[in-house]
C-alpha cells in the first residue's frame, strides 16, 4: 500500500482547487429518476466546465442519493457510481478523486482502484460521529487495510468535525487532526463548516495550521467574498461556488469557475 501524498497528486501547487461533480440520484437512491444516460451527460458537462474553467482536481460525488445510508452496498447504486465515475476519468485529463456518501470509504477506494481515479474523500476518518444517518465510526482502521490489500496507490482526504454533524467526544480538533495524519496517514485533512456551503472558522484554520502536521484544505462555503481564507490552507475544494448563481442545485458555471481561479491566483503569489 502506497497513500499518495498531495503533491504526488498535483504536483508542487502553492494552492490546490478542486471542484466538485455532483451526481443526480443514482439507481437505489430515492429520488432515482430512470435515466442513467442523464446522469452520464450531466456529470461530464460539469466536468468539462470544471476542467476548463482551471481546477486542478475533480472529485465526484454521488450528492443526489439523500438521505445518505451510512455505508452504500447496494449493488445497482455501485455499479452506476462505478460507471460515472470511470466516465469522467476518461473524459478529463487532471486528477479525478471519489466520495461515495456518508462514509462508503472501502467502496469508494475499490472503486477508485478500478476505474483510475487518484484520492478518495473520507468524511469520517479518525473519530466517531453523529449524523442524519447515525453515528458513524472511522474508518481508518479498516480503510489503510483494505488499501494494503489491493496494494493501491491513492490518495486519501480525511475530513475532520465534518459538516452536518458532531463529534461524539470532546477531544480537541488539534488531537484529531495529529491522529488523521500521524495514525491514519492521510494525504491531508478536509475542515469544514457546519453545513455545505459554509466555511470553517478563520479561528480553527489558523489553529491547524499552527500544527503543521500536513496539508490542510477547505472543505466549504470558500468563495470569492472569503478568498483571503486561502492563505490558511494549502487549498479548497469547492462545490456551491461553482454553480450556476451560486445554486447547488444548478449546473458548473465555468466562467465562474475561472473567475474563482483567477482570485486564487492572487492568494497564491508569493
Amino acid at each position: 500500500m502506497q497513500v499518495l501524498r498531495l503533491n504526488e497528486i498535483f504536483g508542487d501547487l502553492r494552492k490546490v482547487i478542486i471542484g466538485v461533480v455532483h451526481l443526480k440520484p443514482l439507481p437505489g437512491a430515492p429520488l432515482w429518476n430512470g435515466d442513467l444516460n442523464d446522469i452520464i451527460e450531466s456529470a461530464l458537462r460539469d466536468a468539462r466546465s470544471l476542467e476548463d474553467g482551471g481546477v486542478h482536481g475533480i472529485l465526484v460525488e454521488n450528492f443526489g442519493d439523500f438521505p445518505y445510508k451510512i455505508r452504500v452496498r447496494d449493488p445497482e447504486t455501485l455499479a452506476a457510481f462505478t460507471l460515472v465515475s470511470r466516465e469522467v476519468v476518461r473524459e478529463v485529463s487532471i486528477p479525478v478523486g471519489l466520495n461515495l456518501l456518508r462514509n462508503s470509504a472501502i467502496e469508494a477506494a475499490s472503486i477508485a482502484y478500478v476505474v483510475g481515479a487518484k484520492f478518495i474523500r473520507v468524511n469520517v476518518f479518525s473519530e466517531p460521529m453523529i449524523t442524519d444517518s447515525g453515528i458513524i465510526q472511522p474508518a481508518a482502521p479498516v480503510l489503510l487495510r483494505h488499501i494494503s490489500k489491493l496494494n493501491a496507490r491513492l490518495g486519501i482526504l480525511a475530513d475532520v468535525n465534518v459538516k452536518h454533524a458532531y463529534p461524539i467526544t470532546r477531544r480537541p480538533i488539534e488531537d484529531v487532526v495529529i491522529d488523521a495524519f500521524r495514525r491514519g496517514n492521510a494525504s491531508c485533512v478536509v475542515l469544514t463548516g457546519r453545513r455545505t456551503g459554509v466555511p470553517p472558522s478563520k479561528n480553527v484554520l489558523e489553529r491547524i495550521s499552527k500544527l503543521e502536521e500536513g496539508p490542510v484544505l477547505i472543505g466549504s462555503g470558500l468563495a470569492i467574498s472569503n478568498i483571503d481564507l486561502l492563505k490558511l490552507a494549502n487549498g479548497a475544494i469547492v462545490g456551491t461556488f461553482f454553480k450556476e448563481h451560486g445554486d447547488i442545485r444548478n449546473p458548473i458555471d465555468k466562467e465562474r469557475v475561472s473567475r474563482f481561479m483567477e482570485a486564487v491566483r492572487s492568494v497564491s503569489l508569493p
